[in-house]
């Protein structure tokens, strides 16, 4: 995140009979964080012949940077300033003397002195760092999980010396490649819903009580699956600027999109039960969910794994395992199912044509009674972390028992 400060530089000049070394003559607006430019030069050109240049700490004499003998020294800096002051090298041949000091932080507050040294000459120029302004914007560190239907708070927090009233803008956006889409803008002291995207419109809300003391977190109601993506809270005042974002990552489904049953009739009056994936919010990167599926013997069943489709396929690799069998049950990698085992073949098939859209659900046909147990998908990936999805596959004997389902975050 990016802090924000205006630092005002006062200069005082120091007059000797051969030449004068010039500072500042106005404020200086630097970010906090940013860089800053302590103006240093001479009104003549004057031999680089034992030529000294010193930039210290008035009040403490600490050296922050030191040109000597027709050299730079860093090696003398003070730690504090190593590979943050910088004179410009091309520049002294000309009488500039100036410092760039990068990384500003408020221990940089105070007076520096800039110390020229010509043969029996000598000049000097005193700068003071000494007003601080802030903008600091914040949010949430985590990006965030929602079900489909529910709602979610995207943090926005502001800290500065400028009142919440009086701020210029503060928007809600969404970042679609290069556009922005604008989802809620506060301006001019109030809100302006009728500025939201249509897709956003009646959907989202500041905290009317909150904003008084800097909280501009947004309400999105009624989450829908393409609400997903990355949203970025920008806040304007004056010449100030600063911005947080918010990653909402996974949509799952809430109990009232579940699809608990579909029951299918062959031609033959048998059936087989394909249940759909149900989704658990966790603190970690990926899901567990176990799942008890009844299917007819000598028929066919559907193993659900579904993953975000945004992951990329470069790279992917995924394994069905079944408990108690050494070897994996079927393996898809780079592209194309690599491996089968033998009591499996021609038995387990992917959908290949809708891995894209993130479904490496397991078809497994002509089911027998040693097809029984705990079946888990497991993906490994170059972008995220391991996903793993667990189905416990059980015989319906005959006669519809019932559906029992557990859902369980992976530890």
């Amino acid at each position: 995140m990016n802090l924000q400060m205006i630092i005002f530089v006062s200069a005082f000049l120091t007059i000797s009979e051969g030449f004068t070394v010039k500072g500042s003559s106005g404020p200086l607006v630097v970010p906090l964080g940013g860089s800053v430019l302590l103006p240093c030069s001479v009104d003549s050109l004057i031999s680089l012949k034992d030529l000294e240049v010193q930039w210290k700490r008035s009040d403490s004499q600490i050296l922050i940077h030191l040109y000597e003998d027709g050299d730079i020294r860093p090696e003398v800096q003070h730690e504090d300033y190593r590979d943050r002051a910088h004179f410009f090298t091309d520049n002294i041949k000309h009488g500039n003397f100036s410092l760039m000091l990068m990384n500003v932080t408020n221990k940089d507050e105070g007076q520096y002195t800039c110390t020229v040294h010509s043969g029996q000459e000598f000049g000097e120029t005193v700068l003071e760092i000494q007003d601080v302004e802030r903008l600091i914007v914040s949010g949430s560190d985590q990006s965030l999980s929602v079900n489909v239907g529910e709602d979610v708070t995207l943090n926005c927090s502001v800290d500065s010396h400028i009142a919440p009233e009086d701020l210029d803008e503060v928007s809600w956006k969404k970042i679609v490649k290069d556009e922005h889409i604008t989802v809620l803008l506060y301006q001019n002291k109030e809100v302006h819903p009728e500025s939201s995207d249509e897709r956003y419109r009646d959907r989202v809300e500041f905290f009317g009580d909150e904003i008084h003391r800097g909280n501009f977190s947004l309400r999105l109601k009624r989450v829908r699956s393409e609400d997903k993506g990355v949203y970025m809270c920008q806040v304007f005042a004056g010449r100030l600027s600063d911005n947080t974002t918010v990653i909402l990552e996974q949509l799952g489904f809430s109990s009232v999109h579940i699809l608990v049953l579909i029951l299918c009739i062959s031609a033959c009056g048998s059936a087989f039960l394909f249940c759909s994936l149900i989704y658990c919010r966790s603190n970690n990167t990926g899901f567990r969910v176990e799942d008890s599926y009844w299917v007819y013997m000598e028929r066919s069943v559907v193993l659900p794994c579904f993953i975000d489709p945004q992951l990329k396929t470069e790279g992917l690799k995924i394994k069905w395992r079944r408990s108690g069998l050494k070897s994996p049950v079927c393996v898809y990698e780079d592209g194309s199912e690599v491996k089968q085992h033998e009591d499996y073949h021609d038995r387990a098939h992917f959908y290949t044509e809708d891995i894209k859209h993130g479904n490496f659900s397991l078809l497994l046909t002509d089911v027998t009674v040693k097809d029984l147990g705990e079946y888990t998908c497991t993906v490994n990936s170059k972008q995220r972390s391991v996903f793993s999805f667990s189905v416990n596959l059980k015989d319906i004997s005959g006669k519809f028992k019932g559906l029992h389902k557990t859902c369980v975050s992976r530890q």
